[in-house]
């Protein structure tokens, strides 16, 4: 029991340490982190209405993009911030009580807590200002929430892994995840794809998840595509991999 009192502690001083380095002292950096994903669903609203395009789904905008935009800037603020998490925190883990998982679930409970403010704050302004209903099913939501949140643990942690090894690989990284944003029905249903675009689209686990936010959220969204447990399976061995990877290598680390 002392010993997970102790842990729990560990991990506490380190969510309070990254939320320092992360938003500083300034209010400025707490209200950008809110910011930066509405910017992102603003511009896209403001493409979409300037050339005349209805809503592929629905009879908002800001809502369908919202429902992709936020799951895929979650993702990947869980891909990148946990990719830097032992190189960032190498002084720490010279003290026998700090682990490496430490430093990653420190990162976790942080980005958690970020976007469920955010999520609460965007979608609440949303029907606040009439821009969407509530949501049909809000279970769904939050099961998705937790499976992005899974998904981006795993895929973290084998970046973390793999970057203390091979520093180019932040920039093997950023290659890799660019094409998402095209690839996970940001703008566009893909149900209403054709068969051949369909069959490589749903190899993208965060298509599912966005497809899973929409399915709670509207309550007549039908997907051909989504398989809630393709996502949470392929988290599940993302997050095996990446642990006994953090562990075999541990003492060939810096």
């Amino acid at each position: 029991m002392r010993v997970l009192i102790l842990q729990f502690r560990v991990v506490a001083a380190l969510v309070l340490r990254e939320t320092r380095m992360t938003f500083g002292t300034s209010q400025i950096g707490y209200l950008w982190a809110i910011l930066q994903p509405a910017a992102t669903v603003a511009v896209m609203v403001i493409l979409f209405s300037l050339i005349r395009r209805q809503p592929p789904f629905g009879s908002s905008l800001a809502l369908f993009f919202a429902t992709a935009i936020l799951t895929l800037e979650m993702y990947n603020k869980f891909s990148v911030s946990l990719m830097r998490g032992f190189t960032s925190n190498k002084a720490l883990l010279t003290y026998p009580m700090i682990r490496e998982t430490d430093t990653l679930m420190a990162r976790t409970v942080l980005i958690i807590s970020i976007f469920s403010i955010i999520y609460l704050l965007f979608y609440g302004a949303l029907v606040g200002l009439g821009y969407a209903p509530l949501p049909a099913y809000p279970e769904r939501i939050l099961a998705a929430f937790g499976a992005t949140a899974f998904l981006g643990f795993g895929v973290g942690t084998i970046n973390a892994v793999i970057y203390v090894h091979i520093n180019a690989w932040q920039h093997v990284e950023k290659v890799i995840a660019r094409p998402l944003f095209f690839l996970s029905a940001v703008f566009y249903i893909p149900s209403n794809l054709p068969p051949q675009a369909i069959t490589v689209i749903k190899w993208n686990p965060v298509l599912h998840l966005v497809e899973w936010v929409r399915t709670g959220y509207y309550p007549n969204y039908y997907s051909e595509i989504l398989n809630v447990f393709y996502p949470l399976a392929i988290a599940l061995v993302l997050t095996l991999i990446g642990l006994t990877a953090e562990r075999f290598t541990r003492k060939k680390r810096f």
